[in-house]
């Protein structure tokens, strides 16, 4: 039974209880779901037990009907039953091949590549950073940006209701200033905090929990792996998983992106407040540059599921083991094997239609020879009277004679039967 985890404090970090929270629902999600459906007599555990009995029964009717699996069919099957047990069975072997992958190896990417380009964050403590960002952000709404020096007064409550640009032609009509409106300023910067907070834990929160969604189903998807026709459901689940943790690598990347430019930036602002200087143009592009940061994540995510989405098994692989499967089949069979076409030939690993063709014409002429074979011998029998001791001989095909020498005349003299006589005497 794993622990639960710790909920959010109302007077503690907002973004690090967050992120903290929504990490340690994922893992318990991932981790604890699949334990639920692998443990025997569950929903999956059942549903595997009737789809490996029908994936057997399968094989057996076709042995039952004379259609024997080749080498390859059983090597492809042995494999599927390989891969469905494991991912839905074994923990550790799920754990390993997915599980870590899923959820820890982002971190460990992130760490690697914003570590070369010195993010923020990027070798631990992101959390902290987005924090502290967060911080600054808050202290920045409570004192605001200052009344600048160009200002008369703030703006009354009941000010005019016209516009800025018209209130604005209008004090330089009557020779005044522009009124300061502090309300206005702290509306902007509640929105930009707001946006930078959905931007940052939206995020992350997506893909983590999407991500233990989808670990948690692993026994379920992995049955749609015995039967072909429901192998592209399985794929989907692989891809979906690959998109999850490719959006968590950018997620983490991108945001340290932001942090470096942000960190330093909002530093300096402080700085100036503290001082007592005026930053009136702060709220307006503190909200575009976190406008400009959730678009850019959003697009992130977006890339990482099109990559993902793209990710088949390549034609190579499929050539490769068909290729090997055929090798071991020609050294089983050797000549046998070379004669039925299951050849190794790099150009051609497996037979076309036109050798197929070449392959049926063969066989219906040997039929044919062995059906005029048969009635030759036929028509010997019943010449011979169906005599047992008679040997039976197959037919004799006499030999060849040149073109001008059937009809020799004899080269010999001729002597009749008197001058034999004769010679005798």
């Amino acid at each position: 039974m794993m622990a639960a985890c710790r909920g959010l404090s109302p007077d503690g970090p907002f973004v690090s209880d967050m992120l903290g929270y929504v990490d340690c629902q994922a893992q318990t999600i991932g981790a604890a779901g699949y334990h639920a459906l692998a443990t025997p007599g569950s929903s999956a555990s059942l549903a595997l037990t009737g789809l490996l009995t029908l994936f057997v029964a399968l094989f057996g009717y076709r042995m039952l009907f004379a259609q024997a699996p080749g080498i390859r069919d059983a090597v492809v099957a042995i494999v599927k039953l390989g891969i469905v047990l494991a991912l839905a069975t074994s923990w550790p072997a799920y754990r390993t091949i997915l599980y870590d992958v899923a959820l820890h190896a982002p971190a460990e990417l992130a760490a690697d590549v914003g570590g070369a380009a010195a993010l923020p964050g990027a070798r631990g403590g992101l959390e902290a950073h987005l924090q502290a960002v967060d911080n600054g952000l808050a202290e920045l709404v409570r004192i605001g940006t200052g009344r600048p020096p160009e200002i008369d007064e703030p703006a009354a409550p009941d000010a005019s209701p016209l516009a800025p640009e018209q209130q604005q032609q209008r004090f330089r009509q009557l020779g005044q200033r522009p009124h300061w409106d502090p309300q206005r300023d702290a509306e902007l910067l509640g929105t930009a905090r707001t946006v930078y907070l959905t931007g940052a834990i939206g995020a992350l929160a997506a893909v983590r929990l999407i991500a233990g969604l989808l670990l948690a189903l692993g026994p379920f998807f992995a049955l749609f792996l015995l039967f072909d026709a429901t192998r592209g459901v399985f794929g989907g689940w692989v891809r979906a998983l690959g998109a999850a943790a490719l959006g968590g690598l950018a997620s983490a990347i991108l945001l340290g992106a932001e942090l470096a430019i942000l960190e330093p930036w909002l530093g300096a602002i402080l700085a100036e407040r503290e001082a007592d200087i005026a930053t009136p143009a702060v709220p307006i592009e503190l909200l575009a540059f976190a406008l400009i940061f959730a678009a850019t994540l959003l697009a992130g995510l977006i890339t990482s599921a099109k990559v993902a989405y793209g990710f088949h098994v390549p034609a190579v692989v499929r050539t490769a083991s068909a290729r090997l499967i055929e090798n071991l089949q020609s050294a089983a069979f050797g000549e046998r094997a070379a004669m039925q076409g299951y050849t190794d030939r790099a150009d051609a690993p497996e037979r076309n239609r036109a050798h197929a063709i070449a392959d049926a014409a063969a066989a219906a002429q040997r039929r044919e020879l062995a059906d005029i074979r048969q009635q030759a011998l036929g028509s010997r029998m019943s010449e011979r009277g169906h005599n047992p001791q008679t040997p039976l001989r197959g037919p004799q095909t006499a030999a060849a004679v040149p073109i001008g020498q059937s009809a020799r005349r004899r080269t010999r003299n001729r002597v009749s039967a008197g001058a034999s006589r004769r010679e005798a005497i």
